[in-house]
């Protein structure tokens, strides 16, 4: 079960006009965004990484924007390697954040969400991988990860599902904005 003093948020890679050829990709941006505004609001740590910004471009402006607003001092960790676990900086933020549960987010589902996942849970984290927030250019390669990596020991869950376990009441003091968040 999700805890808000053990969860962090790891967005991967919504960066450039990769991000526009991911399936589904305005409900996509809509649910990352929706999970960045519920986890500012639950004051729940948020990791954000670009894959080499240089070539794919940088993270999307409507994301960025959030992302901004509580990472101003950080802004995003540049990684080459598929896995966010092969970048010390992100390494060394995750273990800065002090959680040992992370919650997954962005693209692609088979590459890079599926071996940062792979990667934390031979570190020891748990990883809940968020469903309606990963995406792949193709519906099968991302059902293939989801299924590999629920195989493996991740274990899925939805934006809502998500936010509403890390409130666990609804007399959480948060329950009325994240609510507005999901309407």
């Amino acid at each position: 079960m999700l805890t808000i003093d053990r969860t962090v948020l790891v967005v991967v890679d919504i960066q450039g006009k990769l991000a526009n050829l991911m399936h589904e990709h305005e409900s996509l941006f809509g649910n990352i965004v929706t999970m960045v505004k519920g986890a500012k609001l639950l004051d729940i740590p948020i990791l954000w990484l670009e894959q080499m910004p240089e070539k794919l471009g940088a993270t999307i402006p409507e994301l960025a924007d959030e992302l901004v607003d509580k990472l101003s001092e950080v802004g995003p960790v540049r990684k080459s390697s598929f896995s966010a676990c092969g970048e010390p900086a992100f390494m060394s933020a995750l273990e800065q954040a002090g959680s040992r549960q992370v919650l997954l987010a962005g693209i692609e589902t088979h590459i890079c969400v599926y071996q940062t996942a792979m990667d934390l849970l031979a570190g020891g984290y748990e990883v809940e991988v968020l469903v309606d927030a990963v995406s792949s250019r193709t519906l099968q390669n991302k059902e293939v990860a989801l299924d590999k990596m629920s195989a493996l020991g991740a274990d899925l869950t939805t934006v809502e599902m998500a936010l509403f376990e890390l409130m666990k009441s609804a007399e959480a003091p948060q329950f009325r904005d994240v609510a507005k968040l999901i309407r």
